[in-house]
């Protein structure tokens, strides 16, 4: 599957042992691609979503400060704006993501770094269009549009065998 991404990325690699800007930027219009081909996912022209790629420590305060959880996650959200119907935009939102705690939990899971970066891309993507998993319902509609993204990019369903632990 090879689909333009819609929107423009906004990269920053803050912290953490991470690959170069140009593969994270490959792999992030990659998954995000991926995620408008397959959800109805609507922005408007000249849309940006910023990606931040951090350390442990980082995600850990902001994790603290946004969600009164002291610890650690692999990956958090922020929408851009407080709109709940699309077209979204023209900042779409934040995804911020967490080298050791991607990289730890992929090999937990045994899957390929890559494929659990890209997962957790369109995990973050989602959010910023509202799905969300806080409840058991919400849980299965969000891990059953990820499953298709992901399937269109030929990479495992993350949820077969063992479930990514949501941060609820």
């Amino acid at each position: 599957m090879t689909t333009a991404c819609p929107v423009h990325i906004d990269l920053l690699v803050e912290a953490g042992d991470w690959e170069s800007e140009e593969t994270l930027e490959a792999v992030a219009e990659k998954a995000i691609a991926a995620a408008f081909a397959t959800s109805d996912l609507s922005v408007i022209e000249n849309t940006e979503v910023s990606l931040v790629f951090t350390d442990d420590a980082h995600i850990q305060e902001l994790n603290k400060m946004w969600r009164q959880k002291d610890k650690p996650t692999n990956v958090l959200s922020f929408p851009g704006d407080d709109s709940e119907e699309p077209p979204f935009g023209p900042l779409l939102g934040d995804i911020i993501i967490a080298n050791e705690t991607v990289k730890r939990e992929a090999v937990e899971l045994g899957i390929p770094f890559e494929h659990h970066l890209i997962h957790l891309i369109v995990h973050g993507t989602l959010h910023l269009f509202g799905y969300d998993h806080q409840i058991d319902e919400e849980a299965e509609e969000m891990e059953a549009e990820e499953r298709l993204i992901l399937a269109n990019l030929q990479i495992p369903d993350p949820y077969k065998d063992a479930p990514l632990s949501a941060d609820k």
